[in-house]
């Protein structure tokens, strides 16, 4: 056991993952110098440039050169600088690597992995703040993970690369070297659509995922203190969900809030909200709830635009309160 940031799990992650199988190979942009945050750091001297290199700034090119290396029998993992920079790649992504095994009825598969920072609270401004998960996780095909401790994240990075079907692997940019956590060797296995129960409580059930999930726990420590138990799951993916676990869930105290980043609009949370509404109707004892992004183009450089836009602990409390108040 140690503890370790969320970057420094990752990292091991990928070490342990290039050591273990020579068909695991890295590429992005500047990947070799470590990227913007320094996840790949040393990596190009461990396992050199045949396994570790830097590509054309083209997401499209490379992520479809990283499709073509995986029908080849690569493990490859793409690392895009920021969800922002996806978009190019969205035609190869959605058109080609998710259709793939449907397409050639099951013979053909894309084991690869697109490992991408997103979301805001580091000042990014409206091109490197965005959250796209509610695009990918509407494509059937592709997998959506998005890990809230580093524990998860090293072992999801693993589940991930040892999928057969495409995943799109979040790494929340705060969470960076904000969360630690630790860190178990050897690592216990997380299936991807494998939900976690973080805290247990009998009041409210709040329902997150990546940095949402810390403001989640952040507000039932606030809560505890007056008397509110709140129930906290963290999703940890996001396509497919967990559904048994986000019904027990609901169920377990009637009352539901649902929290993620994203525009409020179109989000995660509407498909939960409706899961819970068709399957758990009748354990509900108030209306389920949603703390989101506000639905405005993009988030603002400034510090109080950004505050404006992003939940944080203090919305969430609100929003419990009100709840719990039925």
């Amino acid at each position: 056991m140690s503890e370790q940031t969320m970057a420094e799990a990752l990292r091991d992650g990928l070490r342990d993952l290039l050591a273990a199988d020579e068909r695991v190979i890295v590429l992005g942009e500047d990947v070799e110098a470590g990227g913007v945050f320094r996840i790949t750091e040393g990596l190009l001297d461990e396992f050199g440039e045949r396994r570790i290199f830097d590509t054309p700034l083209a997401e499209s090119g490379f992520t479809g050169a990283a499709i073509g290396a995986a029908l080849g029998g690569m493990r490859p993992i793409v690392e895009i600088q920021f969800v922002d920079f996806i978009l190019p790649a969205v035609n190869q992504l959605i058109s080609e690597a998710a259709k793939m095994r449907w397409r050639s009825r099951g013979e053909w598969q894309v084991p690869l992995v697109v490992r991408t920072p997103w979301g805001g609270g580091v000042h990014g401004g409206l091109y490197h703040s965005q959250s796209f998960e509610a695009l990918f996780a509407h494509v059937p095909g592709l997998k959506v993970v998005a890990p809230a401790t580093p524990a998860d994240a090293k072992a999801l990075l693993h589940a991930a690369v040892a999928d057969p079907d495409p995943v799109i692997f979040l790494e929340h940019k705060r969470t960076y070297r904000l969360i630690r956590g630790e860190v178990p060797d050897p690592l216990p296995a997380v299936g991807i659509g494998e939900a976690a129960l973080q805290r247990d409580g009998g009041d409210v059930t709040l329902i997150s995922y990546g940095l949402m999930l810390h403001e989640c726990l952040a507000a039932a420590e606030t809560l505890a203190a007056e008397g509110i138990e709140c129930h906290v799951l963290d999703l940890r993916t996001i396509a497919p969900l967990d559904q048994a676990a986000l019904l027990d869930a609901a169920r377990h105290t009637g009352k539901v809030v649902i929290v993620h980043e994203d525009h409020l609009s179109g989000g995660v949370g509407g498909e939960v909200a409706a899961l819970i509404a068709e399957h758990a109707f009748d354990h509900l004892d108030g209306p389920i709830t949603r703390v989101a992004g506000p639905d405005v183009p993009a988030m603002g450089y400034h510090a109080k635009l950004e505050a404006a836009f992003m939940p944080d602990a203090a919305r969430i409390a609100e929003a419990v309160r009100g709840l719990a108040a039925y």
